[in-house]
């Protein structure tokens, strides 16, 4: 992480310093570039999200923190509702915002190709709730 002249300034978080080392989900990857271990001061979480060809999430909820997503590669369905009977599918590009509490899940409908996200949080610790399969049932 470089910051200017060593003051607090704007920090830079190489791809290389981003860390699987926060809360997952199964059937994605997440890899937190901020705050992380990276020691800065922020009051948001950000970081990437990735779900291979056909591969799916568990079903969760992020608590009390808002997500804002943007579609950095691919494409998803993302799932929500009581029981799951909402839907969308999301291109790069798009925005996405998901609010508190709201239960969802990620599809890749693709057998070829990864999807990607950009994921920022409206607090700085990462919150993940992983729900069982028969949620949904």
């Amino acid at each position: 992480m470089e910051s200017v002249s060593g003051k607090a300034g704007i920090s830079v978080v190489t791809q290389e310093q981003q860390s699987a080392g926060t809360a997952q989900t199964s059937g994605s990857q997440r890899l937190v570039a901020i705050p992380g271990e990276q020691g800065i001061a922020s009051g948001m979480w950000a970081g990437t999200f990735r779900v291979q060809p056909g591969g799916r999430t568990g079903i969760h909820h992020h608590g009390a923190q808002e997500t804002v997503v943007y579609v950095l590669a691919g494409e998803s369905l993302v799932r929500w509702g009581e029981r799951g009977e909402h839907s969308a599918t999301v291109r790069a590009g798009d925005f996405v915002h998901v609010p508190a509490w709201v239960v969802h899940q990620e599809i890749n409908p693709s057998a070829t190709e990864t999807f990607e996200w950009v994921v920022v949080r409206s607090t700085p610790d990462p919150i993940v709730v992983n729900l069982a399969d028969s949620v949904w049932d």
